[in-house]
């Protein structure tokens, strides 16, 4: 089986080249780094490293607090950090710049893979969620590198999705030491999957100790002062195509009963930016942008912002968030970002990427399910109207957040005992 999964993926090389060469006209960062994904690189010379994967910008925040638990308790150890996108690429250097070693994850074939690991010369690798790639984790095991995967999830659909790989998963995860899962049934779902049971162990969701910048707050008020201490505003994070427009026209919908609120509005991708500013001004809405007018004025009505990893100011600032890629079948995003600041949540229907954490905030009062884009508008509309209930929903929501911390504790433990051996 391995065989034919290796000789398969030599033979979508050729659309995999396609698609590198097509992405660089979006971002040229494909086009300079491409060598990486074959595990050609310049680097220092690295031994003993601790490698920690974290495949795009909601695994690499989710990892934050781990690669700084790490940073702390082992200073001598050079830490390496692989991502494949490039605004998990940007992600690694905004948290911490030159203080890790990034580079891009190699395609999953078995010459990029021993190239790749002979220039980090992992001490230990760390997976975070879910990635499994067949040849990485053989060659780890062949190569005697303990691999675990840390904050680990698996949806229904992932399940589903890697069963027809069966005995090669089972293979796979068999080269796995640990398996720290968010919930119990992240942990059945892994052991569905071929995970021995002694390796699982339910940890908690390493999201939960997200730290909150110590400025955030301060920051939100310095933005509402721009628009106006009393003038309702909400945001909308991490949208996608598909739900931005129903949420533009969510925001026509309260403009009709409060004329002076504000949507901000951030696309979870760069090449949304301009579509979506796009789209405002052609529904005849006033709009601002971040990149063009720093902050809101009160002259808009909408405004983009049109940047990378600058939420949390506006989540702080914002009087309730809508959290995006739930209302079209992505499987949404981190809630817990706002629910961290005391800023009531909507999610809409599909939420099966976070879905333990999504449903403990809304049995904590933290959080509302709108189960349509036609729901939207009403329900932002009656929470901007009702100042108590967004308050006890705030208050819900930053008290589930604090109580469900402390898996990267759990999480360095495991660690520990692994680098122990």
């Amino acid at each position: 089986m391995r065989y034919l999964y290796t000789l398969a993926m030599y033979l979508v090389m050729p659309l995999v080249m396609l698609r590198l060469m097509t992405r660089g006209v979006r971002y040229g960062d494909y086009h300079k780094r491409w060598r990486e994904r074959f595990g050609f690189f310049q680097g220092p010379r690295i031994r003993e490293s601790l490698w920690v994967h974290a495949v795009s910008v909601g695994e690499v925040n989710a990892a934050e607090p781990l690669i700084k638990a790490l940073r702390a308790r082992y200073p001598n150890a050079p830490l390496v950090v692989t991502t494949v996108t490039p605004t998990g690429s940007e992600r690694v250097r905004q948290l911490f710049g030159d203080s890790v070693f990034h580079v891009y994850l190699p395609y999953d074939l078995p010459f990029a893979v021993m190239r790749f690991l002979r220039h980090v010369r992992p001490r230990l690798a760390v997976i975070v969620e879910t990635e499994i790639w067949p040849n990485l984790y053989l060659t780890c095991q062949r190569r005697g590198i303990p691999l675990m995967i840390a904050n680990a999830r698996l949806s229904e659909r992932s399940l589903r999705g890697y069963k027809p790989l069966g005995s090669l998963v089972r293979q796979a995860l068999g080269c796995v030491r640990l398996i720290a899962a968010q919930s119990r049934p992240d942990a059945e779902r892994y052991r569905l999957l071929g995970a021995h049971p002694d390796r699982l162990i339910v940890a908690g969701n390493m999201k939960f100790d997200m730290p909150v910048p110590y400025d955030a707050e301060r920051n939100g008020q310095a933005l509402r002062h721009q628009w106006g201490q009393l003038r309702p505003a909400w945001i909308a994070g991490s949208t996608h195509e598909g739900e931005e427009l129903p949420v533009l026209e969510a925001h026509r919908e309260v403009l009709t009963r409060l004329p002076d609120a504000l949507l901000l509005i951030a696309p979870r991708h760069p090449e949304r930016f301009k579509p979506v500013e796009s789209a405002a001004r052609n529904l005849g809405f006033s709009v601002g942008t971040r990149s063009a007018d720093g902050v809101p004025s009160t002259a808009h009505q909408v405004f983009v912002i049109d940047a990378m990893g600058e939420l949390m100011p506006f989540y702080a600032a914002a009087d309730l968030a809508f959290v995006g890629g739930s209302l079209v079948p992505i499987g949404g995003h981190n809630v817990l970002e706002p629910a961290a600041l005391s800023t009531p949540v909507l999610v809409g229907p599909h939420t099966f990427n976070f879905e333990e954490i999504t449903l403990t905030l809304i049995q904590g009062d933290g959080a509302e399910r709108v189960n349509s884009a036609e729901e939207l508008g009403a329900e932002v509309l009656r929470l901007l109207c009702d100042r108590s209930a967004r308050e006890r929903m705030g208050k819900a929501a930053r008290i589930v957040f604090d109580s469900e911390r402390g898996a990267v504790e759990r999480v360095m433990g495991m660690i520990d005992g692994l680098l122990a051996e």
